[in-house]
């Protein structure tokens, strides 16, 4: 019996040590490109995206859905859904809808909710809105002027608040579905991104910054990593993406940190690397946007795949 379970102990851990990770990936700043890879890299899917457009042009959000399909911006203000044959199944265009129309308006942060809407955060009209499936608006809130109103990314904490950071001021902002302001961290930095972790925390990457801080509900900082991965060669450049592992790991999105850096990487607490995707020639210096699939979503896209 004892040896049975040895054998059957060592089978779990081999399987949980190569669970597959996929990875989806959206870079432009001339890349221009949706795709997916194995957690080396190789590519086993990619779409040719019109890149967003007006000054500098990087894709800044993209999701995998539950159904297989891929929400991503093919410009600053359309919004598309994509199966994996490629077909376009739904399509937004801030500029043009829900009263927007002849107003300067950029997309950088949305997300499929689970009712079938679509939040869209709409920098420069300076509103977050709920869309249906035929586009029409069943919910909005206007974002907190000051500066505020001109965003990066946002995403939704666990309780159903918005974390929306914006560039200038640096500032990450919580809100709530009415649009009340919860909680605010002045960062200083033309912040990026910033997740709510699973200990009640916020974990935030500051943009140009050149780092990754934690921060508590009394906004003290608890953990961070600033211009250098301790131990490491790394260089931190533009910190972007987060996200947090069920084992409490970090994944990091590292854009433009140049060629001879990961451009996302995974770090423990105690600030080990344990795995760096580096991907040049694919996505290049301008990587901004990713999201690392788990072992169900990454099985996901095989099905789909082998269609």
């Amino acid at each position: 019996m004892k040896t049975l379970f040895t054998f059957l102990t060592l089978i779990a851990l081999t399987f949980t040590t190569h669970a597959e990770r996929l990875v989806l990936v959206g870079a432009s700043y001339g890349k221009n490109i949706l795709a997916i890879t194995d957690a080396k890299g190789e590519v086993i899917w990619s779409h040719k995206t019109a890149g967003p457009q007006r000054g500098h042009t990087g894709h800044h959000d993209v999701h995998l859905l539950p159904n297989g399909n891929i929400l991503f911006h093919d410009t600053w203000t359309t919004l598309k859904e994509i199966t994996l044959g490629k077909k376009v199944v739904w399509t937004y265009d801030s500029a043009k809808q829900n009263g927007n129309a002849g107003k300067r308006v950029d997309v950088h942060a949305f997300a499929r909710l689970k009712n079938g809407n679509t939040m869209i955060v709409e920098s420069g009209v300076g509103r977050v809105i709920e869309v249906d499936k035929i586009g029409k608006l069943v919910h909005q809130f206007a974002l907190k002027k000051g500066g505020t109103q001109h965003t990066r990314w946002a995403r939704h904490t666990p309780t159903g608040t918005l974390l929306v950071c914006s560039e200038q001021p640096g500032v990450v902002t919580e809100y709530d579905r009415t649009g009340k302001v919860v909680w605010d961290y002045l960062i200083n930095t033309r912040v990026y991104g910033a997740i709510r972790l699973k200990n009640g925390n916020t974990l935030i990457a500051s943009g140009g910054g050149k780092s990754v801080v934690e921060v508590t509900p009394a906004k003290k900082v608890v953990w961070q990593i600033k211009d250098k991965v301790p131990d490491t060669k790394i260089s931190l450049g533009w910190m972007t993406c987060l996200q947090e592992l069920k084992n409490g790991n970090r994944i990091i999105g590292n854009c433009h940190a140049g060629e001879t850096n990961p451009q996302i990487f995974e770090i423990t607490k105690d600030k080990k690397v344990v795995w760096q995707w580096d991907e040049w020639t694919l996505v290049g210096n301008g990587l901004a946007c990713w999201q690392v699939l788990d072992e169900k979503q990454s099985a996901l896209v095989r099905k789909r795949l082998r269609k």
